[in-house]
Formats: structure tokens, sequence, C-alpha cells
């Protein structure tokens, strides 16, 4: 069973985000994980994992301003002749809590590819995709270009992220769904 051991120094509510956190975690085998939500010194925000002992500390920047427009990865790689470069989609977030809920998702899939038995090397635009993904089918964010527009979802949400870590799952939760009814059980139903 996963769950967090959590402790918040911010001004953010404790239990709306560790509720936030919780609802990420829902069908992951993770186990527990101890996470940690402070004010930075300086950055906007930053998040680190150790997954040894599955430890995220998670930073946020007092001094950010609502709606916040993240930077991320979640763009494709392009090519220019022999030069290669990645634009920088942003992500709007509404409050404190959608910034720290964004990098612990980010975190969580780094967590996700280790306990796959994946390897963890240069997953950060997977990890970025994990997250906005999250934040956009679950609270309507907005993904943009660089100059501010809209961004059509295939050009940004192009992997299977899930199928990648399918080895993370909770089998316990999947066995625990319904499943889908046969046609000919929905007739037999239907008819009486």
């Amino acid at each position: 069973m996963s769950r967090i051991d959590f402790h918040n120094s911010t001004e953010l509510s404790t239990p709306r985000l560790q509720a936030l956190c919780c609802d990420a975690i829902a069908g992951w085998a993770v186990g527990t994980i101890t996470l940690r939500v402070r004010y930075s010194r300086s950055s906007d925000f930053s998040g680190t994992c150790f997954y040894a002992d599955r430890r995220v500390f998670i930073n946020l920047g007092r001094h950010l301003k609502y709606p916040y427009r993240m930077a991320t990865h979640l763009a494709k790689t392009r090519s220019v002749g022999r030069r290669w470069y990645k634009p920088l989609y942003s992500l709007d977030l509404a409050s404190g809590y959608d910034v720290v809920l964004f990098v612990f998702l980010h975190e969580l899939y780094h967590l996700l590819v280790k306990r796959s038995r994946r390897n963890t090397r240069q997953k950060e635009s997977m990890c970025d995709r994990f997250a906005a993904r999250y934040l956009v089918d679950r609270f309507g964010r907005e993904v943009r270009d660089p100059a501010g527009r809209p961004v059509a979802r295939e050009t940004w949400d192009f992997q299977d992220l899930d199928g990648f870590v399918d080895g993370a799952r909770d089998r316990r939760v999947q066995s625990a769904e319904p499943t889908a009814a046969k046609p000919s059980e929905l007739l037999r139903f239907a008819t009486g």
C-alpha cells in the first residue's frame, strides 16, 4: 500500500496539499514516500528525489505571484541543420498548490521509473510530461508555446508514459476494478 509521510512548513494548507499528493499516488506501488515541502531560499521552485529511501523534498518560492507561468521540457526536440533544440513550452499554474503538485508529480515519475527497473538517466522531459498531463486532465491547466499561444495536446503528450512505468503499478488496485461486461452478458441483462 502506498502512503506519504508528509510534512509541510509553508503557509499552504497541509491537509489540502497532502490530499492532492495522496490522490496522485493512487494506483502506484511506491511504498511509503517521505515528502517534505518547504520554502526555497531564492529559487522559484525545486525538487529532489532520493531513490534509496523514497524521500522527496520540494522547495517553493515564497516570492511567486500567481498565476505562475512555469517553463517546462514538454516539447519534442527539433533540429535545424546540425543543431538540436527544444522549445520551452510553459504551463500556467494557478497557485502554490499547482506548483507543489507539479514538482511532486515530476519527482514521483522519477521514482516510478526506478521502481519499474528502467534506466533513470535523461528522463526530465518524460517527468515534466507526466506532471503536466495530470494537471491538464484534473485541473484544466493550459500548455503554451514560447509566444504564449495554447499548444495542441498531441504536440507534447506523445509518449505512453504509464506504459513505460507499468512495472510500478499497484496490481491490487487494478484487480479490484470491475471488468467490463461482455456484449453477450449485456444482452442477457437487457432481455431479462
